[in-house]
């Protein structure tokens, strides 16, 4: 047996809908991705939704469109994808990373206050692996300091935080890369209450026109085709029942591993957890080491994956910009790179999957 580690779930829906508009010879950016940014935006519960070519430009134009620039701090967490503290270098910012909390993994509001300066003009949290950061907390911090709020959504779609989607609390980043909780191939998605951070996104991802040859500004080709939409708005319409089997097969897993030292992820009352990965944590208990588990499963056939093995602020890029422990000082994260790995939790497992998966990592709890 081999047990993928994400695998995409692309049915005949969504392959009709692109040969139909393959056919209409409408491929670019048109009616096809307004329907979809309609749609996207109702289901988050937001005013507004600008469809771009992937996530790391949805973060890129929303921080350019809230006028984040040179001289400028945006406080975000060291332990997540690059691009999320990458947009930030693209607008001559600077990222100051904040420690993450040793359970959700999230970023810590508590270390926030600490990295706050004259210079910080937002705060951009990632909601990982699906599971929302302390968004409350978070929103009063930046009310109290006057700061802008990013989410990065590129992990969570679909989840809640007390009752409401994630990308409705500040300015929304998603991407619609193949292993997400919903895809398009490629492709992101901004959403805000706010109209003008949405036009002047819908500006910058299309050269900063104002109508057809006329551009106000400069802006980029950063939009997403109909072909990429024709597959979102399918999946879109798919994506609480894939949460649901997301959410069922980590409760599985969750029930069934028993070994000392394995920590399974940890979720809050007040959210709603979407999984997009399942992400478990070695102790010194755990009869081996991380490393060697996960040489163990892939040698079983299971699939996983360490995310992220290397926090953002030791990249070599970082390194070269300057960041050292001693001056980020975010010894949580650190920590937390050498323990965790992530375990297949996708929709599309079967039972006898999960099942030997479970078996597969219990059996090392027997021959010790």
């Amino acid at each position: 047996m081999y047990v993928l580690l994400a695998k995409p779930l692309i049915g005949e829906e969504e392959i009709k809908f692109v040969g139909d508009v393959l056919r209409s010879g409408m491929l670019a950016q048109g009616k096809v991705v307004e329907q979809f940014e309609r749609a996207f935006s109702e289901y988050i519960g937001v005013t507004h939704a600008v469809a771009v070519s992937n996530g790391t430009v949805a973060l890129d134009v929303a921080l350019k469109a809230l006028g984040i620039g040179e001289g400028d701090e945006v406080i975000t967490t060291p332990f997540t994808f690059i691009s999320t503290a990458n947009s930030v270098l693209y607008q001559g910012a600077k990222p100051v990373f904040a420690d993450i909390d040793d359970r959700t993994f999230n970023i810590n509001p508590e270390d926030i206050l600490n990295k706050i300066t004259h210079r910080t003009k937002a705060i951009l949290g990632v909601h990982l692996f699906g599971h929302p950061f302390d968004v409350k907390v978070i929103q009063e911090i930046c009310e109290d300091y006057n700061l802008l709020l990013i989410e990065d959504c590129a992990q969570a779609h679909g989840a809640e935080y007390e009752g409401k989607k994630v990308g409705s609390f500040g300015i929304g980043c998603f991407s619609f890369y193949p292993t997400k909780n919903m895809t398009t191939g490629e492709g992101g998605m901004i959403t805000t209450h706010n109209s003008e951070i949405a036009r002047l996104c819908e500006l910058l991802r299309n050269h900063g026109e104002t109508e057809k040859y006329y551009h106000a500004i400069l802006g980029y080709n950063y939009r997403m085709t109909n072909i990429q939409a024709a597959i979102g708005l399918v999946q879109l319409k798919k994506l609480d029942e894939f949460n649901e089997k997301r959410i069922a097969n980590a409760e599985y897993l969750n029930r069934h591993l028993k070994v000392e030292g394995l920590i399974t992820p940890y979720k809050k009352k007040n959210v709603k957890h979407v999984y997009h990965q399942y992400v478990i944590k070695i102790e010194e208990e755990f009869p081996m080491s991380r490393d060697g588990l996960m040489r163990y499963l892939q040698n079983k056939g299971i699939g996983c994956a360490i995310h992220y093995p290397v926090p953002i602020f030791k990249q070599p890029l970082y390194r070269k910009l300057g960041y050292r422990d001693e001056n980020v000082n975010c010894p949580v994260a650190s920590d937390v790179t050498n323990k965790v790995l992530s375990l297949p939790v996708h929709p599309a497992l079967t039972k006898d999957e999960l099942k030997y998966i479970v078996e597969t990592i219990n059996d090392l709890e027997v021959s010790t």
